[in-house]
């Protein structure tokens, strides 16, 4: 009888070690990427592509994570960028967290900077550190349409099948920038005193001075400001980094010495320069709840504000704390995203499972299928673009 038994516990040991091993079998050969099954193709009968710089500062690493996971597709190009208040072990925990993705390290269309930048909000540091990532963008990638500014704090609102399908009938030398010439209070605040950022030059964290002049509001061009957050086309960035034009360098040292310049920076080179100030569509896409009167932040988000963020036709959304419930519910409802998941989309081909991953396999990535918020967004869109064409709200 023990001898039975023994047979019988062997017997059901090696069945459940079969099945368990037929089960891992099955799981990893869904999970395993396929080779291309098509070229990345762009041009005007392909969907529109994106260049996203994504940017975070000390403890950011997983919810830049998590944005780009957001906000990925294989036809975009995406560069992150971890400051130097960061730690090198974070910026290596990033790069490791990214490349295990499958479809990022097969389609290898996103970088993480290695030699970061010191960045003070308040100074001209941070519009040069974007038009690093501009420059950078530019030399890896020559497909791209527009360059997408975000910061670890911001979320999508949409799909990028979504963004892609309703930019396809969006003229491709648009730039959506939130802009006015109407300077106000800033401009006695903003432009009159003179700043040096050290972060320019000094390794050490420091705050911007002001010097004892200051300085009158130019009159060999017009100062416009405005979001940071902005949508740019490609043309227009050539014209900053590569132009032969002198606006875009003579106006970097200007604002160079100008309390927040990324505030300003492209809304006054865009609309002095006589080619592109009427390619501007004066909206930054952007849903953000102020304060009254308005601080330099905006308010964080949370769940109270879902449905008034979801029903107001932005492209995307800030700020949010750190894995606040309400990016859940914007992953659940809005991006049907998993957990550690890119947002499934017309390229992804796997089975959708809790246990596999649909984008893990992929078909024909310039292919797009809009989902929920494509209409509300295309909505946003047809609207703005109506008023742009009336030129009622351009550089003025």
């Amino acid at each position: 009888m023990g001898a039975e038994k023994k047979w019988l516990f062997t017997l059901f040991s090696a069945t459940f070690l079969s099945l368990l091993f037929l089960l891992v079998y099955s799981i990893s050969s869904f999970g395993s990427p396929k080779p291309f099954p098509s070229v990345i193709r762009h041009g005007a009968h392909y969907p529109p592509s994106f260049a996203y710089y994504i940017s975070g500062g000390r403890g950011d690493a997983d919810r830049m994570r998590r944005l780009l996971l957001a906000v990925y597709h294989p036809r975009n190009r995406y560069l992150l960028h971890l400051n130097i208040d960061a730690s090198d072990d974070e910026r290596s925990k990033l790069i490791r967290a990214v490349n295990q993705v499958p479809a990022i390290s097969t389609f290898a269309n996103v970088d993480v900077i290695g030699k970061p930048s010191r960045i003070n909000y308040m100074g001209s540091s941070n519009i040069a550190s974007i038009l690093r990532a501009v420059a950078i963008l530019l030399k890896l990638d020559p497909g791209w349409n527009w360059f997408v500014v975000l910061s670890a704090t911001d979320y999508p609102l949409l799909t990028q099948d979504d963004l892609s399908h309703v930019f396809s009938s969006v003229s491709r030398d648009l730039n959506f920038i939130d802009h006015t010439g109407d300077l106000g209070w800033k401009e006695s605040q903003r432009f009159h005193p003179i700043v040096v950022d050290p972060a320019l030059y000094l390794a050490r964290r420091s705050q911007i001075f002001h010097a004892t002049e200051k300085r009158p509001t130019p009159d060999a061009f017009k100062v416009f400001t405005g979001s940071p957050w902005v949508i740019l086309s490609r043309s227009f960035l050539e014209f900053c980094i590569l132009g032969w034009d002198n606006l875009p360098r003579a106006l970097l040292m200007y604002f160079n010495n100008a309390v927040l310049s990324e505030e300003s920076y492209f809304h006054s080179v865009i609309c002095n320069a006589p080619e592109y100030k009427n390619t501007t569509v004066n909206n930054d896409l952007r849903y953000m709840v102020w304060d009254n009167p308005p601080k330099m932040e905006p308010l964080f988000l949370n769940i109270s504000d879902y449905d008034l963020m979801v029903q107001s036709g932005a492209a995307f959304a800030r700020q949010f704390e750190k894995d606040d419930p309400v990016l859940d519910m914007v992953d659940e409802e809005i991006l049907q995203r998993g957990r550690n998941r890119a947002v499934p989309g017309a390229w992804c081909a796997g089975q959708r499972s809790w246990w596999v991953d649909p984008c893990s396999q992929w078909g024909d990535v310039n292919t797009v299928k809009p989902g929920l918020q494509a209409k509300k967004f295309g909505e946003t869109i047809s609207n703005l673009l109506d008023e742009w064409s009336s030129q009622n709200n351009q550089c003025k």
